[in-house]
């Protein structure tokens, strides 16, 4: 395991490396969730790079975890900015030139997003709960976590990962989420620009959204889709059925040669 702090726009970002280097081998890059960090990831990146043999890459998006605070509330495009300006920097400071993509939530929606812009870059996506449009169970269930986290207690836990950020971490997520002015956003404009191979992973009892994303995702790529949804699954299926996750990614990627 390897830790390092790399420039980008805007600052540092905090990134962790598992597993062995191979000249032939594709990183597998993770993508974080919208209250999530590096560590939040506990031990799946580390089995993740053992089950496939291959590197496994997870940063701190910056305003998260360990990664350089931000003030500013991120815009209504952060997706966008995401795949355009940020992981792009990523990818030269860590001289990656192919990679494949593993995002949860709004990682997943990352995922894409980044797939689309980046093109032959991308080998291939799995995507894990992610949004590919606004649904209302979406914004309930932000609304539902937004009164939980008002609670002392439930703060401090988010305060473990992001220390003096949780707060901005928070707001990043509700307020943006909540802006009437984001309510139209979609994937629907950059998934016919994935070409790459797609698994779309989602889980049938997710609190924060319906199997319409991964439906939205598979129908919409141009590259090969496939669609799995997991019984009696949350929000978080590498937390709730890793082995599952880990069958399905590791099958997915024997099947593309990769």
């Amino acid at each position: 395991m390897e830790d390092m702090f790399v420039e980008v726009p805007g600052g540092q970002v905090f990134v962790r490396r598992w597993g062995r280097e191979h000249a032939s081998s594709l990183p597998v890059v993770l993508l974080h969730d919208s209250l999530g960090s590096v560590e939040q990831w506990r031990d799946f990146p580390a089995v993740l790079a053992h089950r496939l043999d291959r590197p496994v890459i997870a940063y701190d998006r910056l305003g998260f975890g360990r990664s350089s605070a931000r003030s500013e509330r991120p815009s209504i495009h952060f997706i966008a900015e995401e795949a355009d300006v940020h992981f792009p920097a990523l990818c030269r400071a860590l001289g990656l030139e192919a990679y494949g993509l593993f995002g949860h939530s709004v990682g997943g929606a990352m995922a894409l997003a980044i797939a689309a812009a980046q093109g032959d870059q991308c080998r291939f996506v799995v995507t894990e709960s992610a949004q590919a449009f606004v649904e209302q169970r979406t914004l309930d269930g932000i609304v539902a976590a937004q009164a939980q986290f008002e609670r002392d207690e439930q703060f401090a836990r988010l305060a473990r990962w992001h220390g003096d950020k949780a707060a901005w971490v928070l707001d990043a997520w509700t307020q943006v989420w909540l802006d009437p002015a984001f309510a139209a956003w979609s994937l629907d404009h950059c998934l016919p620009q994935v070409r790459c191979p797609v698994l779309a992973i989602h889980g049938d009892g997710d609190e924060f959204g319906s199997v319409a994303f991964p439906e939205r995702i598979a129908r919409g790529v141009q590259g090969p889709a496939q669609r799995v949804v997991l019984e009696a699954c949350g929000h978080v299926p590498h937390r709730e059925q890793p082995e599952q996750v880990l069958q399905l990614v590791s099958h997915f990627i024997e099947l593309m040669g990769e």
